[in-house]
């Protein structure tokens, strides 16, 4: 019984795909990026940099308040 069903199920399953529009997509370099690369008004290097640098700096900032609060520094 489960088998029939199963087989039932197989048989009407379709697998379709659409074709990709290219009126849509821009081609190129950067053209597969969620974000602006080329012609920033801040150039995207200072922000990817900006940003792990800070996320890097956190821990260590939190940690010398600390101290300084406990007056190990």
């Amino acid at each position: 019984m489960i088998e029939k069903s199963l087989q039932r199920l197989a048989f009407k399953r379709a697998f379709t795909t659409t074709p990709i529009r290219s009126v849509h997509f821009a081609e190129g370099v950067y053209s597969n990026l969620p974000f602006k690369v080329l012609n920033r008004k801040i150039p995207y290097g200072v922000i990817h940099f900006g940003f792990f640098g800070l996320g890097f700096a956190v821990p260590f900032l939190i940690g010398f308040v600390q101290m300084k609060k406990s007056g190990n520094i």
